[in-house]
């Protein structure tokens, strides 16, 4: 079997075993994962595990999330050809290449540069690839007023997706599904004296 064959037959296990059997079952987001090739956004040495459900280590401490966490952070987010729309995570990766083709416009911003973001106001759309203890108040000034947020959410050491939308300055995180997501370490909680 050739490399390609072996990528398609990959994608293709990725889509029946993993997305479809945890509830991921639009077309759109079928079609795009399972046109994108996985194994072009790890290094060499992880390419045969470009499909395995769970995270696979990039380096630097950066992490490809597993297919499930993609998949139902692009059900979540719902994007449409008229957001305005970014996302915190890696201007060259994987969920950027899915989600640039989905929107109306993509920036994409390092979880390093969050906190510094300046406040526009204007995307309807923010998606963070990865989960959050909490979510900068500069980050959310970025979202305009109804604007929607999904990402992973750390709450008591357990990772779920979660979404939000904002309202009166304010966006609160619901958070929906158990699922084992990377966390990232620039948007912990500060910590607190306790005895």
């Amino acid at each position: 079997m050739t490399e390609e064959r072996s990528s398609e037959a990959a994608r293709r296990a990725m889509i029946d075993s993993q997305l479809r059997t945890s509830g991921v079952n639009e077309p759109w987001i079928l079609d795009a994962m399972g046109s994108l090739p996985r194994e072009d956004f790890v290094p060499a040495t992880m390419r045969e595990a470009a499909y395995i459900d769970r995270a696979i280590p990039l380096g630097e401490g950066r992490m490809l999330a597993a297919p499930i966490v993609h998949g139902r952070l692009l059900a979540e987010a719902r994007p449409t050809q008229g957001d305005k729309a970014l996302l915190v995570g890696e201007a060259q990766g994987y969920l950027a290449a899915l989600l640039r083709p989905l929107v109306g416009s993509l920036d994409v911003i390092a979880p390093s540069e969050a906190q510094d973001a300046s406040g526009s106001g204007d995307y309807s759309l923010i998606v963070i690839d990865g989960a959050v203890e909490v979510l900068p108040d500069l980050l959310a000034d970025n979202l305009a007023d109804d604007g929607r947020v999904v990402t992973g959410q750390v709450l008591r050491g357990v990772t779920r997706i979660a979404v939000g939308r904002k309202a009166s300055n304010t966006i609160t995180l619901l958070p929906l599904a158990e699922v084992g997501i990377p966390i990232l370490p620039e948007f912990a909680a500060p910590k607190r004296w306790t005895f």
